[in-house]
């Protein structure tokens, strides 16, 4: 396999899709193998072993889901052509396997032997498969806390500049504050930490309209895509029953759970139902909480 080959099989993963819901599970588990890799940890790893990492991931990074399947893209990321499962039994991998089975079946896997002598030979090559699946998947205030979490150490990964058109737009609709706390400060004529946050994320499909924007701080950012808030249709703040702490709750989250945010200048600018719907469906960390 040549590298274009692999980046060319990355960029058209197989990934499950019902609509607009979000499944992350194969590019988390690409990411969970990458950071194996450059740590120079063996090629194939069993399901035992690594079953509650890749849970933790689906958890942290994927959408609120009542139950996660880490032996999913475990299974399934073989159909693509780069993964390789191992066991006592050839597992049927069209088929869902429960936990249980495939602790059972002494199931491993891991990169095929030619994809993992690829990358081992090339870091550039790494770098540039974790720069696809980041901004494929991702937006990128989570681009770092995720390479973090897999202990991937790659300088440059995600960081991908785009045109100015959306958040001059954004901003200018909310009269540059964050339509949270209000947040604007500038170092001379420069704004500083005030960003455009996409409601339905630009890799889930959301487009770059002034409905699929709000204007909030980096803070206030972070929290919405990390789904510590949301709103409602009627742009009233919702606070996710799983945030908690004693610095800062208070401050950034809890004052402000009930409350209208700031609207934008122009009504034609007020967030799309179906955008705060996709948002509230597949980001927040709900339910909300009840004071």
């Amino acid at each position: 396999m040549h590298p274009e080959d692999l980046k060319k099989t990355i960029q058209n993963l197989k990934i499950w899709q019902r609509g607009d819901q979000r499944a992350p599970h194969k590019p988390l588990l690409l990411f969970y193998a990458l950071g194996r890799l450059t740590r120079g940890e063996s090629r194939l790893m069993a399901y035992a072993d690594v079953k509650e990492d890749l849970k933790k991931l689906l958890m942290e990074f994927g959408p609120y889901r009542q139950a996660y399947s880490p032996s999913y893209p475990f299974i399934r990321l073989t159909n693509d052509g780069i993964w390789e499962l191992r066991g006592i039994e050839k597992l049927n991998t069209t088929k869902n396997w429960s936990d249980r089975e495939l602790i059972d079946n002494q199931t491993s896997g891991g990169f095929a032997e030619e994809v993992y002598a690829l990358l081992q030979s090339d870091q550039s090559l790494v770098r540039e498969i974790a720069e696809i699946i980041l901004e494929l998947n991702f937006p990128g205030t989570l681009h770092e806390d995720i390479l973090i979490q897999v202990g991937l150490d790659l300088k440059s990964a995600g960081k991908v500049t785009r045109s100015p058109d959306f958040r001059n737009r954004v901003l200018t609709a909310y009269e540059y504050r964050c339509a949270v706390c209000g947040f604007n400060v500038r170092l001379g004529d420069i704004l500083v930490a005030v960003e455009a946050a996409h409601i339905k994320w630009h890799q889930a499909g959301g487009p770059d309209l002034e409905q699929n924007g709000i204007a909030l701080c980096s803070l206030h950012h972070k929290l919405f895509d990390r789904g510590a808030f949301t709103l409602n249709k009627n742009m009233v703040f919702q606070v996710a029953e799983n945030a908690h702490g004693t610095h800062g709750m208070d401050e950034w989250l809890k004052r402000f759970h009930g409350q209208e945010i700031r609207k934008p200048q122009r009504p034609d600018y007020y967030p799309q139902d179906d955008f705060v719907d996709w948002h509230v469906r597949e980001v927040f960390r709900g339910p909300a909480r009840f004071i």
